[in-house]
């Protein structure tokens, strides 16, 4: 990419100023984030605070994969979409979100709902890839297409109130030599049919998507400006009523 496309200008500057002063971030970090191309699984719960976050952040374009509409029900939680907004596709109220929060990044649509047969092509366009889809035939379509993409992913999920969060870099090794875990090392196979009920049977607390999805964040522009310790091979695990955060570590099955 032309070198030029990542410099910023004198508003741009003024708008991360608080991210530039950061040691860990500077001007070559927000230059990082104003390239990356991250492709967001999901408008919903964990999306609505993770594409706010990472516009608000300057990441230079989101792509924003969902399939469904704007119901007042989503309200709850859901917090780029608002009433006015019901009824339209959620892409385009999340598009319309983030030239709100930014106008300095681009997005793409894209109105579908991921399969086996087309996230390998939506994740060849991306550098990164931000997973908050509500449904395992998605997580794990998008895992097996960014493993084999050699393209981080980072996911989560929420339940009533818990929620998790995992980076995944499969293709990579870590000090020892040893390949990273992939999402299959951490879930071998999905639950069977109607063991996991849906948001809309079991209900969700709806600051709790906030915290994962903002959580999620936080991860991404880790990866994208290559600072702090990222979550892979560790699975972190918040219990929102007894207000803790727990980590285990995970292993890959086989080398």
């Amino acid at each position: 990419m032309d070198d030029r496309v990542s410099q910023l200008d004198a508003a741009e500057l003024q708008r991360y100023a608080r991210h530039i002063v950061l040691p860990e971030i500077g001007g070559p970090g927000q230059q990082k984030l104003k390239r990356a191309r991250v492709l967001v699984i999901g408008a919903g719960g964990l999306g609505a605070p993770l594409i706010a976050y990472l516009a608000a952040a300057g990441v230079g374009t989101l792509g924003i994969v969902d399939d469904d509409t704007v119901s007042l029900s989503n309200l709850q939680r859901q917090v780029i979409h608002d009433t006015q907004a019901v009824g339209k596709p959620k892409v385009e109220s999340a598009a319309a979100a983030v030239a709100r929060i930014n106008p300095h990044v681009r997005v793409e649509e894209h109105r579908l709902r991921i399969t086996a047969d087309n996230a390998a092509d939506l994740v060849g366009d991306y550098d990164l890839v931000a997973d908050g889809s509500d449904n395992f035939d998605t997580r794990y379509a998008m895992a097996d297409a960014c493993e084999a993409a050699g393209k981080p992913l980072v996911t989560a999920a929420v339940g009533r109130f818990d929620g998790t969060l995992t980076v995944l870099k499969p293709y990579e090794r870590d000090a020892e030599g040893k390949l990273n875990p992939g999402y299959r090392d951490l879930f071998p196979e999905p639950p069977p049919a109607g063991m996991v009920p849906s948001c809309a049977e079991a209900g969700v607390l709806g600051a709790l998507t906030g915290v994962m999805g903002t959580l999620q964040a936080m991860e991404v522009i880790k990866v994208i400006a290559g600072i702090g310790e990222p979550l892979v091979g560790r699975l972190l695990m918040y219990d929102s009523l007894g207000a803790h955060f727990d980590t285990i570590r995970y292993g890959r099955a086989k080398d």
